[in-house]
């Protein structure tokens, strides 16, 4: 995916911030980091156009790719303590009211970071943290029901593969994590 451009460096910083941590994600530390580097380059930017909001916004991109950035480096501990500012400061902001919904909530990003590193029970706080703000989330839902699956708590693994499904009600594709949600919310 490649950035269309724009004049405006939040809207830009969407397409760096999606490809810092699927980079990040998948390995390819490099590419992670140059997107990585261009959101800073932005924040800067906002900063110095006295735009508060959006460096704060884009900020919060910038430090949950420097949190997967981190964990794909080896550094656990790092990575948690930037997912984690990521979080709080994306806390502390309200979703501008002319734009649409958070690509994907920071505290939903910690909450995977956790699953990944085997801490089930923190990774279901994170997202039911996540879904005070940020209600009816496929991947919200998916995320604390694994965390609970991983846990050993199968009712409430089974109660948000329910909500999964149910938010899913209507889907017109058979996604993988709807296939296995029905088997384990029959559970």
């Amino acid at each position: 995916m490649q950035p269309s451009g724009s004049t405006y460096p939040f809207v830009e910083s969407i397409t760096y911030f999606a490809r810092s941590v699927c980079a990040a994600r998948s390995g390819d530390l490099a590419a992670a980091r140059k997107d990585a580097e261009q959101l800073e380059t932005f924040h800067k930017a906002l900063l110095a156009a006295n735009n508060s909001y959006w460096a704060n916004e884009v900020e919060v991109q910038r430090l949950a790719a420097a949190g997967w950035i981190e964990l794909g480096e080896g550094r656990p501990e790092t990575a948690l303590q930037a997912m984690r500012a990521a979080a709080d400061l994306e806390d502390r902001s309200e979703k501008h009211i002319v734009t649409p919904g958070r690509i994907v909530p920071a505290r939903e990003l910690l909450g995977e970071m956790l699953l990944e590193l085997k801490q089930p029970a923190q990774a279901l706080k994170e997202f039911e943290a996540s879904q005070q703000r940020e209600p009816n989330r496929f991947r919200g839902y998916l995320g604390a029901a694994r965390a609970a699956e991983m846990m050993g708590d199968r009712s409430k693994a089974a109660m948000y593969y329910g909500r999964l499904l149910a938010l899913a009600k209507n889907a017109d594709t058979e996604r993988p994590e709807l296939v296995n949600a029905r088997t384990l919310a029959q559970r």
